[in-house]
């Protein structure tokens, strides 16, 4: 395959920035799409230009480190993750446009590189259990019903990506944080502090510079780990409870 892309260049965070085209020529369509922004690094450095910054780790779609904006659609026309979207996805000849994630609270290290430290801080804002653990408790000591259980390992399938953030036009991190909420409150674990944390969580979200949620739905639709909408939800509810009991 030989493509074009357009790739946003930003030499660091003070830098204006601007979109710069490359050619890329013989791309295997096996190959995935980091495999080949490195076929491109390696060109760039054998000129002696600087290779292009972007983030990845695993490589296995666990992670969530890698994550570029591609043709307008967060990690690209597959719903997954970039380093596992391949380039048998696109076609001989196509233009790719590649852009970092786009949000306030993300402001752009180099390239393609954002800071997403923003999610950490909310997990940190609540994101904990404070419970005696003691000695190890019997496997079947505290029952969980199903339904709990499977919906609380289902939002826990979140790997932070940043997605839902650059998909959202308010770059809402609502997605994200409930689902954060949503597999630590439904557990007896997280039943202590879980009126508080979604209070935390939510005021260390809003200080981050996150945007508000309008239900748009396109968080949900570009989750690599397809975290359901109705989250948002549960988070919505506990919040309510929140408000009433005080807290």
């Amino acid at each position: 395959m030989n493509i074009t892309l357009k790739i946003w260049r930003q030499a660091n965070p003070e830098d204006a920035g601007a979109m710069h085209e490359y050619q890329v020529h013989n791309v295997s369509e096996d190959s995935s799409f980091l495999e080949m922004l490195d076929i491109l690094n390696e060109e760039l450095f054998e000129a002696g230009e600087e290779p292009i910054a972007f983030d990845s780790d695993c490589r296995e779609g666990i992670c969530g480190q890698c994550g570029v904006v591609i043709n307008g659609v967060a990690h690209g026309p597959e719903v997954t993750t970039t380093c596992q979207l391949h380039m048998r996805s696109f076609n001989d000849g196509d233009t790719i446009t590649i852009e970092p994630w786009r949000a306030t609270a993300f402001p752009i290290i180099q390239d393609l590189v954002v800071n997403r430290s923003a999610l950490d801080r909310i997990i940190q804002a609540g994101g904990y259990i404070s419970v005696n653990t003691g000695a190890a408790p019997d496997a079947h000591a505290t029952p969980v019903p199903k339904q709990n259980a499977d919906r609380a390992f289902e939002a826990a399938a979140c790997i932070g990506c940043g997605a839902c953030v650059a998909a959202c036009p308010n770059a809402s991190a609502m997605l994200f944080t409930s689902a954060k909420v949503t597999h630590l409150n439904l557990l007896p674990q997280g039943q202590p502090e879980n009126l508080m944390r979604v209070k935390n969580m939510l005021n260390q979200h809003d200080a981050e510079g996150f945007g508000t949620c309008t239900n748009i739905g396109e968080c949900a639709a570009v989750c690599p780990k397809q975290i359901p909408l109705d989250v948002i939800s549960t988070l919505n509810r506990q919040l309510g409870k929140a408000v009433l009991k005080g807290v």
